[in-house]
């Protein structure tokens, strides 16, 4: 049994998706579906059903799935052992999320600061993927939004994040301080799948809801480039974070606070009763940031 036949198999059994764990080990699907073959091979056993729409684990794969963690938390610790000289020269490997926009910029500069020795690893997973990486140690800790608890993880809020609304800068409501959800009403809503983000989607469709509508949803898309352009042509609406929208620039949409306001609370996942000195030391930096961050709105 090989170390990267353990990666593969949890890599798809945390997407159920053959496709999707190769772009998460960014390597090719055929490398990933061979990798798992020959785990089974070797077990003896099926760890995965396949149909041409279905991957699921079989009942064998579901008891392996608790022992594959167990393998590559055994292997990070004993990475660690053997390369570490010293705390300071531990990277924090860090599970990273798309629209932390200036949030991340400020985390990073604080524990440059604050901590000149340590050296962050950023990575970008789908959250149960970050989950399972905090998990088999893999990760020190990731941030997750809109998830107040996870198995086998302390789940600790560290910041409030507004949300803001995109629309076509020739829209009625661009010229307003704030927008009304209400007068959005008409416009289709650009959101990603909810089982890309559920916790998003539901805030904003139970905003619209309390609103007194029920949004046309546009066409489900993740790439945000292509969403602001279709908006700027007067196509629709979408939401974002409003560290993420900070850093945009875009002459055909505005971004403007939601009425009323949306905010989504960001937080970090770490191993259950964990607090060595470099996790106290990350979030220490994100309470400074949290700070910076209402200082900043002020």
């Amino acid at each position: 049994m090989e170390i990267r036949q353990v990666e593969c198999f949890l890599a798809v059994s945390e997407s159920l998706s053959f496709r999707v764990a190769a772009e998460t080990l960014g390597i090719g699907q055929p490398a990933v579906s061979g990798q798992v073959a020959r785990l089974e091979r070797e077990l003896g056993q099926r760890l995965f059903e396949r149909t041409s729409r279905v991957v699921k684990l079989t009942a064998a794969g579901q008891r392996f799935l608790p022992e594959a963690r167990s393998i590559l938390a055994a292997v990070e610790r004993a990475r660690t052992v053997v390369t570490q000289q010293g705390e300071a020269q531990v990277p924090l490997r860090l599970g990273s999320s798309t629209g932390l926009g200036q949030r991340l910029d400020l985390l990073l500069e604080t524990l440059k600061r604050t901590d000149p020795d340590i050296a962050v690893e950023l990575g970008t997973y789908a959250t149960a993927t970050r989950f399972d990486r905090v998990r088999t140690g893999q990760l020190n800790a990731a941030f997750v939004r809109g998830v107040g608890t996870a198995a086998d993880l302390d789940v600790v809020p560290v910041w409030d994040d507004p949300l803001v609304i995109a629309v076509p800068s020739t829209h009625p409501t661009a010229g307003q301080d704030a927008i009304d959800l209400a007068d959005l009403a008409s416009l289709p809503l650009w959101l990603v799948p909810r089982k890309a983000n559920a916790p998003l989607v539901d805030l904003v469709m139970s905003a619209c809801a309390a609103a007194g509508f029920e949004p046309t949803l546009g066409p489900h898309t993740s790439k945000l480039p292509e969403t602001l352009a279709s908006i700027g042509n007067g196509d629709g609406w979408t939401i974002l974070y409003e560290p993420h929208a900070q850093q945009l620039r875009h002459t055909r949409v505005v971004f403007r606070p939601a009425l009323p306001e949306l905010s989504m609370t960001t937080s970090v996942a770490v191993p259950a009763g964990s607090r060595s000195p470099l996790l106290t030391r990350l979030l220490a930096a994100c309470a400074e940031v949290r700070t910076h961050g209402s200082n900043h709105r002020a």
